[in-house]
């Protein structure tokens, strides 16, 4: 095991959570985009919220660990041609976050399930539209292979974890929205643009795995 795969997982393991948030507890003030704004004046999406997952997957390559990401198909009614991590609503039938998340991840971009070490989750995302995401990290055998769904994903990509946990790289941006003035993160890799929800998450990943007090080393590691 590389020393780089050993210092993620010691990070997951004091990070993370091993317990997703119970059904009645989505946080008293679950963070999301309108945690950013600078004046305070963000509308908040008020209860009930409606519950989704996404999959966080981390595989290890030469270079060290990278995230999974795809880019949404471009005919999709909502968030069309976006950056996004693998995930969606959970079903009364899904037991809990995790396993609606793999079956997701499974459906969108064919990862098997038991390909995927399931190693915490971050704290519920709050979406302008009223989701609130509860994020899965999980560890995905170097071995699989994806097979994206063309009906719901363009593309499957990889992007360095050191990118992701660079402090440095995150970008506050805003825009019109439904009358009012948005504001997210966002940051660049190559020609696409990493934003909103999707970019909020790794965010608070980074915040949970590489604390303030060491954005030095990360931003050295990112190079």
């Amino acid at each position: 095991m590389s020393e780089q795969l050993i210092d993620f997982l010691a990070r997951a393991e004091s990070g993370l959570s091993a317990d997703p948030p119970g059904p009645d507890d989505p946080t008293s003030n679950p963070r999301g985009d309108h945690s950013l704004d600078p004046d305070g004046s963000a509308v908040i999406p008020p209860p009930p919220h409606r519950r989704a997952a996404v999959l966080a997957p981390v595989i290890l390559r030469a270079g060290g660990p990278s995230l999974v990401l795809t880019e949404r198909a471009a005919n999709l009614r909502d968030h069309s041609g976006q950056v996004a991590l693998p995930g969606g609503k959970i079903d009364p039938a899904d037991p809990g976050p995790a396993d609606a998340a793999l079956r997701e991840a499974h459906e969108e971009i064919g990862l098997p399930p038991a390909s995927v070490r399931f190693l915490g989750y971050l704290d519920p995302y709050l979406s302008g539209t009223g989701f609130l995401v509860t994020p899965v990290i999980g560890l995905v055998a170097p071995d699989a292979t994806f097979r994206p769904n063309p009906n719901e994903v363009a593309d499957v990509f990889e992007v360095p974890l050191a990118v992701l946990m660079d402090r440095e790289r995150y970008r506050l941006r805003s825009r019109a929205w439904q009358g009012r003035t948005r504001w997210f993160y966002a940051l660049t890799f190559g020609d696409r643009l990493i934003w909103g929800v999707t970019a909020g998450i790794l965010n608070n990943l980074r915040e949970r795995l590489y604390p303030e007090t060491e954005t030095g080393e990360v931003r050295r590691s990112a190079g």
